[in-house]
Parts: structure tokens; sequence; C-alpha cells
């Protein structure tokens, strides 16, 4: 390139892998207006699943890209549970919990493979295909053609014939590091990587077992030494293990991905050590069909990005497997990145504070994250005396087990809580409220709860009618007919693509709120003012700057 000169971009977004975090990314960035391109390392996208569940916030998150219905059929939303204290066999039933705020009220299972191939097949309905076998080397920025925005010249190797790599050169407007635990891209950001590995490590494997063990069901062995998981389906057989061991690390293992296989005996002893072999149900490995370690750690990066550069899911931090957070909490980034990313392509101007507030919101929330996992780790599967006490002294408690859990506001507490109520945006640079206050709704920052509502007569709930990529302003019944028209001070109005509006004849007064794309109230106010708002959305970048 000549000096002085600019250049164009070849997308609007390059995402750096293709695993939940990566799909999502690129589909809620192209769902608000991006052209994007998902490039990953592996020569295809099969691979075992190591995640097996989502939870309600990404469930809600993903409604509006059109996939939560094919994820649902390809899931048990209605799960139970057998939990083994020793000679105690304790049910739990996990689904249709009290939770009366959103549209889904349950701990779903679902397996990571099928999680990754329906947001696949999204991604192809939209003319974009994953590009396989690329791997991401090493990027440089560049000053773009006419803005003061710099661009990202990133260097992708494609493997070739007779062991050649064939480089190549991508620009784009924004880089979305989402190229897992190792990430290349947050070592090039200079990013820290702090936290630490755990003294024990995962082992997963697929196998069949004989003996008495109900199928279809989640079975859970409680013993000193952890917990043993046992998901019905499994991947490549009957059952699908989940157990920890301490830490025995393998030459070329890498934290958060599959490692070498373990020995078939071993796999044996985990299962019979858990106490599935005992209340008379006598499970017995018979084969083990695929098995792996898998190293693990507590991590987050120091900084998730400055625009243009970007991390997301395992490359800004790493959890332990407990309370299934790892696999929702990296949709939950993407679907904050994504929009922002899709505004901001698309404004005739850098949006420094929109962008600047992904890794305001996001980090904190991954920390809170972080803590929840680690303390839910510590009694599933810590060596620490105090973790195995409460481990072995849990059987004496089995028989009161089965009144608590017939108790569904118990099970509805525990599964709300793996679904992050705690994590809001509050202090978020884009997270406004005015005066008058409109106390009705959530302040900006906070998750917008499902319920009833009426519109132009017709019954819905606000989770439907919020159910389409972009941002929807909410009006109650008596606000000014003025805010709700495109006009000088409002310039974003029904003929706005990526802006909703709807007359909520169901909650009187004159205020109104608008709801992220990604669920959030960002704007609230007592008094429907279109100066306000319109100043809210250029702030965001759904009205002309």
């Amino acid at each position: 390139m000549p000096p002085g000169q600019g250049t164009t971009a070849d997308s609007d977004v390059l995402v750096g892998g293709a695993g939940p975090a990566g799909l999502t990314t690129a589909l809620q960035a192209h769902a608000h207006g991006a052209t994007v391109r998902v490039v990953d390392r592996r020569a295809n996208r099969a691979r075992p699943s190591r995640a097996m569940m989502l939870h309600a916030r990404a469930l809600e998150g993903l409604r509006p890209l059109g996939v939560t219905d094919e994820l649902l059929n390809r899931a048990d939303t209605t799960p139970e549970a057998r939990i083994h204290l020793g000679r105690h066999v304790v049910e739990a039933r996990l689904g249709h919990a009290d939770l009366p705020d959103t549209a889904f009220p349950h701990l779903t299972l679902v397996r990571q493979a099928d999680v990754e191939d329906v947001l696949c097949l999204a991604l192809q309905a939209r003319g974009i295909h994953v590009d396989w076998g690329v791997e991401f080397h090493g990027f440089e920025r560049e000053p773009a053609l006419a803005s003061t925005q710099s661009l990202v010249r990133a260097e992708l190797h494609r493997a070739g014939g007779l062991g050649r790599n064939l480089a190549e050169h991508h620009v784009s407007r924004f880089l979305a590091g989402c190229d897992g635990q190792s990430s290349t891209v947050r070592g090039l950001t200079g990013a820290q990587w702090r936290g630490g590995p755990y003294g024990v490590e995962a082992v997963m494997a697929d196998l069949e077992l004989d003996g008495s063990l109900d199928e279809g069901l989640l079975h859970v062995a409680v013993g000193a030494a952890g917990l043993v998981f046992l998901f019905a389906p499994g991947e490549g057989a009957t059952w699908r293990m989940l157990a920890t061991r301490p830490a025995a690390p393998a030459p070329g293992a890498r934290f958060g991905q599959l490692g070498p296989p373990v020995p078939a005996e071993e796999v044996a002893r985990l299962v019979g050590e858990s106490g599935l072999g005992g209340s008379g149900l006598g499970a017995a490995v018979s084969e083990v069909r695929w098995s792996a370690q898998i190293p693990l750690q507590h991590r987050i990066a120091s900084t998730f990005g400055a625009s243009p550069v970007f991390l997301a899911g395992d490359s800004a931090h790493a959890h332990s497997p407990a309370g299934g957070q790892g696999m929702n909490n990296g949709i939950l980034d993407a679907l904050n990145l994504g929009w922002k990313l899709g505004f901001a392509s698309s404004a005739g101007t850098p949006l420094p504070e929109l962008l600047d507030s992904y890794g305001q919101e996001r980090r904190l929330a991954a920390r809170r994250v972080l803590a929840l996992t680690h303390v839910i780790f510590f009694g599933e599967a810590s060596p620490h005396p105090v973790a195995r006490l409460v481990r072995s002294a849990l059987p004496v408690f089995a028989p009161v087990l089965p009144l608590l859990l017939r108790r569904r506001w118990l099970t509805s507490k525990g599964i709300r809580l793996l679904a992050q109520p705690f994590v809001n945006y509050r202090g978020s640079a884009i997270s406004r409220d005015r005066m008058p206050g409109a106390g009705g709704w959530p302040r900006p920052g906070e998750r917008l709860p499902d319920g009833p509502a009426s519109v132009g007569g017709r019954v819905a709930r606000l989770h439907d009618l919020t159910a389409v990529p972009g941002i929807h302003l909410l009006f109650e019944r008596d606000a000014a007919p003025g805010t709700l028209g495109a006009g000088p001070a409002f310039p974003a109005g029904p003929g706005s693509p990526l802006v909703h509006v709807h007359r909520l004849t169901s909650h009187p007064g004159r205020g109104m709120v608008a709801v992220r794309p990604d669920g959030y109230v960002g704007y609230r106010c007592g008094e429907a003012d279109p100066g306000e708002l319109g100043s809210w959305l250029r702030l965001v970048g759904a009205a002309p700057g």
C-alpha cells in the first residue's frame, strides 16, 4: 500500500474461531448490518462435545436469530436426574421450573456439537460459510480509506497440497478473537491471562454400561473424591461420562482442549469408585468408545480488547465445567459484542462509547461468573479436606433430600442461579436513565423480563415482541404520538429496519424504554422525549450521527 493512502475492507468483521462464541458473534453481527467472514483452524466441524447445557439467558438472546426452535428440537427440556448418595438414590426433576419471566423455564440439556451445527446452518442460510482449515497467524492495523477508523489486516494460512501452507491476507473493520483458551489473537493483543490451573482435571468418555441404571436420565454420583456425571444420550455411545481426578498433565495437552485418551481401566475405576456400582445397580463399564483428559484452569484476560480487535468466549475467560457456564458465557459475550460490531460497521462515524462498552460490561460479568463456577467446582471436585468431608457427609442427609427437591421453588432457585441473574450492565456508558423516572420498568443495564402485554388490541408477551434483531422501543399507552414517528429530533422510526416501535396499550403512562438487541434495557424515561431518545440511538449507532 503506498504511504499515506488508505485501503478498503474485505469484510466488516473477521471472526477467528467457529465454536459457539464465534458462530454466535458472526450471526449477531450479520443480523445487525455487518458483512462477516468466519475462519477456523480445524479441518472440519466434527469434534466431541465438551459442553452439554444451555441456560435461559443464552436461549433468550439467541431467539431473535431464529435458532432456538431447532435447538430445542435437539434438546431435552424436561430432564430428570438420579442423584446417587451411597446406597440412596434421590430423584430430581429439572424441567418446568417456576420462572414466569422467561420463555425457557427449564434446564436445557443439548450437546455442544448440536449447538454448533444449528448455528452453522443458520449462517449458511444467510450465505456465510465457515472457512475450515484456515489458521490465524497475526494481524496489523492500517488506516482506512476516507475514515478515522483503522482496519485490521489479518494473516491467514491455509493448508495446501504437498505440505505447503498457502498464505493470504484479509482486511476487516473488526477482528473478533474467539479462538479458544490458547488464543492466538489474545497473545498478539498483549492481554495478560490472569488466574491459574486447577489441581484436578476433567475426564470425558463415551461408554456403554452393564447394569440396571435407568436410561434416558442424568445420573450424578456423589463420592468423597468428587462427582461423576452420566449424561444420556451420549454422543458416540449410550452414556457420556464427565468426572474429575487429580491432574496428570500429558505432553502436548492444552488447557480446555481435548487431550490424550484415558485408559479404559481408568475410566472403569472412576465409575466404580463413584458409587454407581453400589445400591444394587452394578453399573460396570463394558466398552469405552472414546475418552479424553482435559486440563482445567480458571483465568480471565486483563482486557477484552479495544477497537478494532476484541476477545470473546474461551479466548477471554476460562472456567471449570461446574454449572455448565462456559458455553453459555461465551454465547452471552457474542450476543453483546455482535450487535455492537454490526451497528459500528454501518455507522458513518466512529462509536467509541459503544465499542468500549463491550469490555466494560462483559469483563465484569465474566468475573462474577468465574467466582460462581469457582465456588461450585470447589464443592464438586476439590481435594481439599473440607470439600471431601462435605461430600462424604451428604449420604447422611439423603432421606430429607426428596422432601426438599419436591419443593419446586428450590429447584427453580437453582436453575435461575445458573442463568446468571446477577449479571447486569447498570454502570455501562450506554445505559441511560432520564428523568422523570419510569419506575415500572427495569433500570438501564438490567435484563428485560418476559411478561404479558397488549399491542393494538393483540395480547402478546414482551419477549415475543422483541424476538427479532434490532432495538425495540416500548412506549407506554399515553406516550406522545410525536415520539413514535420519524422526524428531525428522532430520526429513527418504524421505517428503520433495526429499530422497532411498539405501543403497549396494557401499560398506562407516558414513558418508554429502549431494549437492546441482547435483551437488556439501554434507555429509560418516564416522559418520552424524542430528543433524548434520538441522542441515545445515535450513541449506539441505531440512528444517523
